[in-house]
């Protein structure tokens, strides 16, 4: 398994940069997986997305309805995408795990995964 590093740890994530363990998740790794993803900076907001998707996936083991995220976090509608481009480098950053095909499929809006 490869590993990400950040401040002189080693967190384990698969082979597409998901961690494989959600407990190995904080801020710092966070943003870790953002500089990985090409995400500059995680803002508040970006953050409070971030927090809403762990939140989420704790209570309901799924990913949230994409235009509920925003609605929640009390921010404009498509804030993921005008946030992070894509939901699934949100999930990613989350730390949350790989998603399976069928929520794959979900956040490629409807493009089968590859």
């Amino acid at each position: 398994m490869p590993f990400l590093d950040y401040g002189g740890k080693k967190i384990e994530v698969d082979n597409d940069g998901f961690l494989t363990n959600m407990s190995d998740w904080d801020d710092k790794v966070a943003c870790a997986i953002a500089e990985q993803e090409g995400i500059d900076e995680l803002t508040p907001q970006r953050m409070d997305i971030i927090r809403f998707l762990r939140e989420y996936y704790v209570k309901y083991n799924n990913f949230p309805i994409l235009n509920s995220v925003c609605l929640n976090v009390h921010q404009p509608n498509r804030c993921l995408n005008d946030k992070f481009i894509h939901p699934l480098k949100a999930w990613k950053i989350a730390g949350l795990p790989k998603p399976d095909d069928i929520i794959l499929t979900y956040l490629n809006f409807g493009q089968v995964p590859t």
